[in-house]
């Protein structure tokens, strides 16, 4: 979506009222010390910043498990545990790095699993490594991952999310791939990606970060900074039966979408439909009580915020006092916002900024002065009628103190420049063709609003259907190395973020008038339809497939997860230019080229 939102301007004094009021509350939802599986801090915890794994000598080498626990009168929990004990750890690369990543399944389910594997496990226990290449099972138990935002190849052991399915019973699975050369420095994420099973997951905690390094060598402005990776996750409420905080106005109607969840009021209060954590400390509704981040007075740090939610839309400001601050964006979903050739310096310098569910942004903070508080909150979204509440909500507390620590990592202070693109700039590119595609609904029972709702993401001119895994009939064919316009319509009165795997885009026009916003993206808001206005609202976008590594067969979808499981999802096979010289997706095993001084 644009980076600006409709302002509630007449409610913003009572807003941050309402925040402050959280923030301070003194007494903390008690919740048991980190202990157990996929343990998680108490809220109003300081901030802790996630376990770093680095890659040496061109090679990063990881083990994780997947675990899960279900206690009774709480949420499911998910959970990424790395060899030293770790969850969820970032997974920091450069380009040209050798990831090497064994997966063990560990999840259980005593009352579903043995059923769900004996209806679909469609290979017998067994430690043969590419068993899984081909199962294609997708059950609660089964597991797999996705690499979002990286250009790498949508095949077994890389990317591929559509037969890639590992079971509790299968030996550890090795992902290896090599970061493109070429890819942009960033911040990407890793999740599962099990078609109908996703947002549970996702939505109990499994997913990490990982970093291209090097993105001071595209952006000197923020060369030398201190760095923080923060990942804002969804969760189901805490304390579902709870009113609203006093300090909130009074809602007169709270109402249940067909999910289950609290629907979206317009009104930026009432019971959300999701709780979220940073860096897994909760920020539980009614009270809200804030997580912590400690900085020293004044201080300039470099944030990267994943929002790695399920199904909940972020809209990301800080306040000092007041007063909405200025932070200084520098990237969006990866790629550095002067990749279109602006200056090497460039930012874009904004009050707030939106991400949907599997954004990312990065930007760079100014602490508050000595003796005044900050607030790191997330300001309402207007998700439509058949949406989610997203309501106003505080997420951490700024403390602004001398006795501050120093995130453990910073960007190098004097780096070399990096080479620019090859590639004419993608908005200079003439498209091939244009396309359209549209998002719908249809409920199992048109009489009954909460009844079961199928979702559709439909290739103007096929039959609406929902996405079918067992098929390998792509609903769009594209040749590598061309350009494409597609024009996304809304026929839903909830708003959607759509998202392609592999590859990256511009928005063009929002809602049918341009933007000038010439920045790369893989995910972006797609308007709801309110049933007032004479066309369909929509989005432009320009769609790069010149990456010969884009080739295969893989998905777009829209990332509220459970849209996605629900069947909004479709399936595009990408050809090769030069099928005769269609390179073998296998990642070389000879070293990358020595970086250049100065780079992380």
């Amino acid at each position: 979506m644009p980076l600006t939102f409709p302002r509630m301007q007449k409610l913003y004094l009572l807003i941050y009222a309402i925040l402050c009021f959280a923030s301070l509350q003194a007494s903390i939802s008690a919740q048991e010390p980190p202990n157990g599986v996929c343990a998680r801090p108490p809220a109003g915890s300081p901030v802790p910043e996630p376990q770093d794994l680095r890659s040496q000598n061109g090679v990063l080498k990881v083990n994780l498990t997947v675990r899960n626990i279900s206690e009774s009168g709480k949420p499911a929990r998910y959970c990424y545990i790395s060899a030293d004990g770790s969850e969820s750890p970032t997974l920091r690369l450069h380009p040209g790095d050798l990831l090497i990543l064994n997966l063990k399944n560990d999840l259980t389910d005593p009352e579903h699993a043995t059923a769900a594997l004996n209806q679909h496990h469609a290979h017998a226990i067994t430690n043969n490594s590419d068993a899984p290449c081909a199962s294609g099972a997708m059950t609660l138990t089964s597991t797999n991952l996705h690499f979002h935002g990286l250009t790498i190849p949508p095949v077994c052991h890389q990317d591929d999310v559509l037969k890639t399915s590992i079971q509790p019973d299968d030996a550890p699975f090795e992902y290896r791939f090599r970061i493109p050369a070429d890819e942009p420095p960033g911040l990407y994420w890793y999740h599962p990606h099990i078609h109908g099973f996703s947002k549970a997951q996702v939505l109990g905690g499994l997913s990490g970060a990982m970093i291209v390094e090097g993105i001071e060598r595209a952006n000197s402005e923020v060369a030398g900074l201190p760095e923080r990776v923060l990942v804002i996750r969804d969760q189901d409420l805490s304390n579902p039966n709870a009113p609203p905080n006093k300090s909130e106005p009074v809602i007169p109607k709270m109402l249940i979408d067909h999910d289950g969840d609290a629907a979206n009021t317009g009104t930026g209060f009432g019971k959300p439909a999701k709780d979220l954590s940073i860096n897994f400390v909760p920020v539980p509704y009614p009270d809200y009580p804030t997580a912590v981040i400690k900085m020293k007075p004044n201080e300039r740090q470099f944030w990267r915020v994943l929002n790695a939610s399920a199904i909940t839309y972020l809209n990301l400001e800080v306040l000092n006092g007041r007063v909405p601050q200025q932070i200084g964006i520098v990237a969006l979903d990866g790629v550095p916002v002067n990749t279109n050739g602006a200056p090497a310096n460039s930012v874009l310098w904004r009050n707030h900024i939106g991400i949907p569910p599997g954004g990312r942004v990065e930007f760079i903070v100014k602490a508050p002065p000595a003796g005044v508080r900050g607030l790191f909150v997330t300001r309402t979204v207007d998700t439509g009628l058949g949406g989610e509440n997203d309501p106003n909500r505080a997420i951490a507390m700024i403390v602004s103190t001398n006795e501050a620590p120093e995130p453990r990592s910073a960007l190098a202070a004097s780096p070399e420049p990096l080479v620019p693109s090859s590639l004419p700039w993608l908005g200079n590119v003439s498209p091939a063709r244009t396309r359209k595609l549209y998002f719908s609904e249809k409920l199992l029972d048109p009489n009954d609003p909460n009844s079961a709702t199928t979702f559709y993401l439909t290739v103007d001119g096929q039959v609406p259907a929902p996405f079918d895994p067992s098929s390998d009939v792509p609903n769009i064919v594209v040749k590598q190395g061309d350009v494409e316009d597609w024009i996304i319509e809304n026929r839903s009165t909830e708003l959607h973020a759509f998202h392609i795997h592999q590859v990256h885009f511009i928005l063009l026009d929002f809602f049918g008038a341009p933007v000038n916003e010439p920045f790369l993206r893989d995910t972006i808001n797609v308007p709801f339809y309110d049933g007032k206005t004479l066309q369909y609202p929509s989005v432009r976008i320009r769609v790069d497939f010149r990456d010969p590594n884009a080739v295969g067969t893989f998905v777009y979808h829209c990332h509220l997860l459970e849209h996605e499981d629900g069947g909004m999802m479709g399936l595009i096979r990408v050809e090769p230019s030069n099928p005769a010289k269609a390179a073998v997706h296998e990642p070389s095993t000879k070293k990358p080229p020595a970086r250049a001084n100065g780079a992380n």
